[in-house]
């Protein structure tokens, strides 16, 4: 099968986030609950790597689901380790054969061109993640907003646990980005609270 989208810009877009973060933010809390800058980026640098993994196939059959909680230390070169692992990410899913077959990620089995929506997914709404916890804007391309609509427009409202909260309800014509925050249970309006 031939490589659906690219996830050059989606990856870009991450890295100039998370290259933007200052060590005094790594405290800071962000949209995910009970998870801070610091949790949030040790969540990124271990996703990148399963979902690289999952293009290559070398996960098959001894994935584990990602830590519970929020316990996963954050390395010292998380900055140019992400980057880094964004670019093999990118690279393992531009080969045709990465989309064939079932993959693994995380100890779930999907088929390797869904799995890779997921992966989209992952990295662009926690780009958002970090980008509102610090301040940021992120930029996210039309196509991957369209393809992740797609993805996400049957989703249980209850949510899905352990994935995505219910879903926050936006208005139909708010912003294409709102609108797929909202499918993930995340309050696109949502910002961190002013230090007291």
């Amino acid at each position: 099968m031939e490589p659906q989208f690219d996830f050059e810009p989606a990856a870009r877009s991450l890295v100039a986030i998370v290259d933007a973060v200052t060590e005094d933010q790594l405290t800071h809390p962000t949209p995910c609950a009970g998870s801070t800058v610091r949790d949030l980026l040790a969540h990124v640098v271990g996703l990148t790597e399963a979902f690289r993994q999952a293009a290559t196939k070398e996960s098959v059959g001894r994935s584990t689901p990602p830590p519970a909680g929020n316990d996963s230390p954050l390395p010292d070169d998380w900055r140019t380790r992400i980057a880094a692992q964004l670019e093999t990410l990118t690279s393992a899913w531009r080969v045709p054969e990465a989309w064939d077959g079932d993959t693994e990620a995380g100890g779930v089995e999907l088929p390797a061109a869904v799995m890779a929506i997921v992966a989209l997914d992952e990295i662009t709404v926690h780009a958002w993640d970090l980008a509102v916890a610090t301040g940021q804007r992120p930029t996210v391309a039309p196509a991957d907003l369209a393809i992740l609509h797609e993805f996400l427009c049957e989703t249980d409202p209850a949510g899905t646990p352990g994935l995505f909260g219910p879903i926050v309800e936006v208005p139909a014509d708010a912003p294409a980005l709102d609108r797929l925050l909202g499918l993930t249970g995340r309050d696109p309006a949502w910002r961190p609270a002013a230090p007291a």
